[in-house]
């Protein structure tokens, strides 16, 4: 389908304003059933997002982390639909690291075709779709097209990796390979920072949600790079749980 990734984008940046108007109050923070917070940010992101979404493709369905919960059996027939995440990175947010994100992607047959990343703190937004490739546009200024790079043979690699998960799987796989370097960040941000060859490998240990995963695959995919699951296999979208395991991400 084609989609208007300009729309797409300037949707992104207006949840990603709104969610600023809150990063500079005095917020309160509420924790869900897991213990992951949830901030007035979130529900105002996820308002915009699926009021935008609604009335650009009111025929395409959408799954958000802050949207309600659909039975497996009533989307298992989806061709289509948008996985949202409105606030990746709400301990960041808390914390204010800056590092937090708005993620917008859209599966068609189980693929990812496009993928919109705005870091509003950083006025940082990634874009990716069919037929345009992997974009990059920071602060108002003009795209520049963005892709992976992979380390060189025995050079090891430039590992990102989280600022809020730390793991001691993750420790001993960093033992296993040659490091040179590691940049650490927070959110969908690590999907990026390979997108755009600042790091070639983002290992993650631990479980995510199709939401944290999708926006940020699809801008690797279109950057020339992949994400495996721990069967070896891409990862995949629209699973009866919608939870991932581990993967990886390379360049």
């Amino acid at each position: 389908m084609k989609i208007d990734m300009d729309g797409l984008c300037r949707l992104a940046v207006e949840a990603g304003k709104a969610i600023m108007t809150v990063y500079e109050t005095d917020f309160a923070v509420e924790y869900k059933d897991d213990d992951s917070p949830l901030t007035r940010a979130d529900s105002l992101s996820h308002s915009i997002i699926a009021g935008g979404l609604g009335e650009l493709y009111p025929d395409i369905p959408l799954i958000s982390e802050e949207g309600k919960t659909i039975p497996p059996e009533e989307r298992a027939g989806w061709e289509m639909f948008w996985l949202v995440d409105p606030l990746d990175g709400t301990k960041e947010f808390v914390k204010r690291s800056g590092d937090f994100t708005v993620n917008i992607a859209l599966v068609e047959g189980g693929r990812l075709t496009a993928g919109v990343i705005y870091a509003p703190y950083r006025d940082t937004l990634y874009f990716a779709a069919d037929g345009i490739g992997a974009w990059k546009k920071e602060q108002g200024g003009e795209p520049v097209r963005i892709q992976t790079v992979k380390a060189g043979p025995g050079a090891g690699h430039v590992v990102v990796q989280s600022r809020s998960h730390p793991s001691e799987k993750l420790a001993r796989y960093l033992e296993t390979i040659k490091v040179k370097g590691s940049v650490p960040v927070g959110s969908s941000l690590k999907f990026c920072m390979v997108a755009e060859g600042t790091a070639d490998l983002y290992p993650r240990m631990g479980p995510t949600w199709e939401w944290d995963t999708a926006a940020g695959q699809c801008i690797v995919e279109h950057a020339g790079g992949s994400v495996l699951g721990t069967d070896g296999k891409t990862l995949g979208y629209n699973k009866p749980t919608l939870l991932n395991d581990g993967f990886m991400v390379y360049a």
